[in-house]
């Protein structure tokens, strides 16, 4: 499989130098090679896998509670207006 470095590099927004630009194209091409590789082996009877293990997701059902966290931190706003912080003006428009 062929690519050009150089394009590589300038998509990736890399600087390389020329010795790092051989080891890059080499590593690259090793990569390529064997994603090439891979693409011969017939999947036609394995099934898709997100992961290796069979593993499951452990999900806490969830549940409406009381909150009184912002009431704790509003106590300690400098300025607040109804359950909101209040703040100075920081945009202006033309």
């Amino acid at each position: 499989m062929s690519f050009d470095i150089d394009k590589v590099a300038e998509l990736a927004r890399l600087s390389l130098k020329p010795e790092e630009k051989k080891k890059l194209e080499k590593d690259l091409e090793s990569i390529l090679g064997y994603v090439k590789n891979l693409e011969s082996l017939d999947t036609q009877n394995i099934q898709p896998m997100s992961h290796v293990l069979d593993l499951e997701n452990v999900f806490r059902p969830d549940e409406v509670k009381p909150s009184e966290v912002r009431d704790k931190v509003l106590k300690h706003a400098p300025l607040t207006e109804g359950k909101f912080f209040k703040v100075p003006k920081v945009v202006e428009r033309e």
